[in-house]
């Protein structure tokens, strides 16, 4: 008898039991599901430009943007905020900023492009504040006559303002070159020999869709520019982003395709060297031309 009244309770607590289990079991509120990791956001180009058959349109992350930024900053001026300003020997123009943006005194014949003024309108586009001398200088020229009056210069107070403004506007002044290659590459391709089109084409694509591709997209384009201009020549040959696609062999995109466009702008930068006149003294520049285009190469 007693054995029968154990295992009576023996069978009501099992039956207590699992009817808790069963109803904090009902009581677990469902797992919400993990948030998606939001891609990393993208940088636009400024103006939708119809493309030639086969182009791409450009991709930049804004860390890319960044990274970027500081490779052509420390490129353009070794990391020192003083080399953002300068009036090189034998030029008739200063060159300023991370991009070595050029502009002219009023009178100088522009032989290569003048890209300052521009960058100019650029930031007014982007709710940046300039100063009025400087919006009025856009329309005038540099407010330097030669190389003599711009050093002298340099304790002025536009000086300082302006070496500050170039300074707080790296990311700007990168993002102008990701939208003039943008708007150039319909001509690169277009101006090109019919018979080179296709490989710029697919050259370009390969460099642009390669990790850390557009670095040096960006870079050569600020550092030797398009290639378009009939005045960029020396013995009827330019030395711009043109020409390097164009010297490139096929490649596919991948660290390959970043390698080639290296090789390319050698190439080219070593003919434009042995094509210059030799008053210009010009192969100075090639061991700082090199250590440039090897940074290439080099994961960001």
């Amino acid at each position: 008898m007693k054995s029968q009244f154990l295992l009576a309770v023996g069978l009501f607590s099992l039956f207590v039991l699992a009817s808790c289990t069963h109803t904090q079991t009902q009581n677990i509120p469902e797992a919400e599901p993990l948030p998606v990791p939001e891609a990393e956001p993208g940088v636009k180009p400024s103006k939708n430009i119809p493309y030639p058959e086969g182009v791409q349109r450009p991709k930049l992350s804004e860390r890319e943007l960044q990274l970027i930024s500081n490779h052509i900053y420390y490129n353009e001026t070794s990391g020192k905020p003083e080399n953002l300003m300068k009036w090189n020997e034998n030029e008739q123009f200063v060159s300023l900023g991370i991009g070595h943006f050029i502009w002219y005194p009023a009178g100088i014949p522009q032989r290569f492009d003048q890209t300052f003024p521009d960058l100019i309108i650029y930031l007014q586009d982007h709710g940046v504040r300039l100063p009025p001398w400087l919006i009025n200088a856009q329309r005038t020229g540099a407010p330097w006559p030669n190389k003599q009056a711009f050093i002298q210069s340099q304790n002025d107070p536009e000086v300082r303002e302006l070496k500050r403004l170039l300074l707080d506007t790296k990311e700007l002044q990168t993002l102008f070159f990701f939208d003039r290659i943008h708007e150039t590459i319909p001509s690169i391709v277009n101006q090109a020999p019919a018979n080179k089109r296709q490989l710029i084409i697919n050259n370009y694509n390969a460099v642009a869709h390669t990790q850390g591709g557009w670095y040096p997209l960006i870079d050569y384009i600020n550092f030797k520019g398009t290639g378009l201009k009939p005045t960029e020549r020396y013995n009827g040959q330019g030395w711009g982003l043109s020409q390097v696609l164009q010297e490139m062999r096929p490649v596919q995109a991948g660290p390959q395709a970043i390698q080639e466009f290296s090789r390319a702008a050698l190439a080219v930068l070593q003919r434009r060297l042995d094509n210059s006149p030799p008053q210009n003294k010009e192969y100075h520049w090639l061991p700082g031309w090199k250590n440039r285009i090897n940074t290439y190469t080099q994961p960001l």
